[in-house]
């Protein structure tokens, strides 16, 4: 961790609100301004990120007990449960002494080398897994809390917003995912889990808004085919807004 300049984590307090998804582009997005990246997929029950950034190689021990990272491409390094498991279909059974064994791990003993920045992709809640990570890492530069629009997302995300806060850890910003619907064919946008919600809790809670970005079929397609959205050359409104969000937490940090 000595080698790392910024280490951000990005949480959600509620699953399925596509923190993944804001992690892998964040990754994506940083290394495409010429820095040196690694991601650090914390969720051990669900690691997307392999999948999300096509990763299929494995990770390896160099024979002194540190770990390898897979390399994603020469700015891009990867460590996930999923590399270490043939068959993806297996469910991670472990209780949590366990689960803080392999978290350890993955913050104390894998070889990095050195990098600009460091994303860690937390399990959702503010139970064992985060609680660990924000206490692992040390000189965390902040946490970026991702939630949906709609009220019973907004409650966990502020609950999300209060736990950092108690762990004096600086909140960089809410991303309000899932903002609007693009319609691919026409373009309308409409307000499926209503709209505005992620920037009213930030704005209530004095913490920055970094954006929002809308349901859109190309960000499913990007992920499942392992090409995330702000590495494409299409022209998207939730692309423009995701390398937006990147550029805010690139000047945040820059000062």
């Amino acid at each position: 961790m000595e080698k790392i300049k910024h280490k951000i984590m990005v949480m959600s307090n509620k699953g399925g609100v596509g923190k993944s998804t804001v992690a892998i582009n964040l990754a994506y997005g940083l290394s495409e301004r010429g820095k040196k990246v690694g991601i650090l997929d914390a969720d051990l029950h669900g690691p997307s990120l392999a999948m999300m950034s096509g990763s299929k190689g494995e990770i390896l021990s160099d024979g002194s007990g540190k770990i390898i990272p897979f390399e994603i491409n020469q700015s891009l390094k990867i460590i996930s449960l999923a590399l270490l498991f043939k068959d993806q279909d297996n469910p991670i059974i472990w209780r949590g002494p366990l689960k803080m064994k392999a978290i350890k791990q993955f913050v104390e003993d894998v070889e990095w080398g050195e990098l600009d920045y460091l994303i860690i992709d937390s399990p959702p809640g503010t139970g064992d897994e985060p609680l660990s990570l924000i206490q692992l890492v040390a000189n965390l530069d902040g946490v970026v809390i991702v939630t949906t629009p709609q009220g019973v997302a907004l409650l966990d995300s502020r609950k999300a917003v209060n736990f950092v806060k108690e762990l004096n850890v600086p909140v960089l910003g809410i991303v309000e995912n899932m903002s609007g619907f693009i319609c691919p064919h026409c373009g309308t946008e409409s307000e499926l889990f209503k709209k505005g919600g992620g920037e009213k809790a930030a704005r209530e809670m004095g913490v920055p808004f970094l954006g929002r970005l809308p349901l859109d079929p190309k960000i499913a397609a990007a992920g499942d085919d392992g090409r995330p959205l702000v590495g494409e050359t299409m022209d998207s409104p939730a692309r423009k807004n995701m390398i937006g969000i990147v550029d805010e937490i690139f000047k945040m940090l820059s000062k």
